[in-house]
């Protein structure tokens, strides 16, 4: 995969990956330990809006730097969890439109 191609300027790889460490409360070292390299490498991913291939996949694939703190489970729960919250409010609001909608055209 080239990066370039799918490169937007409205993407910035690092702070996506600092949002997901902060979601999940852990520290840059404890990532750093987990990657072993040092704190500062962390850092650097941060700071920088395009990361290369072999450590965003390096990021991706490595589980246990994946793993919620506060809740000691997967993020991949947590997520899965959230987008079925996400679907029944949504679900929700379609139904409540739908009722509005049918009131409304009776008073015409």
């Amino acid at each position: 995969m080239n990066n370039e191609t799918f490169y937007s300027p409205s993407v910035h790889h690092g702070r996506n990956i600092k949002r997901l460490r902060e979601i999940l409360g852990v520290k840059q070292e404890a990532i750093a330990a987990e990657f072993n390299i040092r704190q500062q490498a962390v850092s650097d991913w941060e700071s920088k809006a395009l990361i290369g291939d072999e450590i965003l996949e390096r990021i991706a694939n490595n589980e246990p730097a994946l793993v919620c703190h506060h809740c000691n489970q997967p993020v991949i729960n947590q997520i899965d969890k959230l987008t079925e919250m996400m679907e029944r409010l949504l679900k929700a609001e379609q139904e409540k439109s739908a009722l509005l909608e049918k009131f409304l055209a009776r008073e015409k």
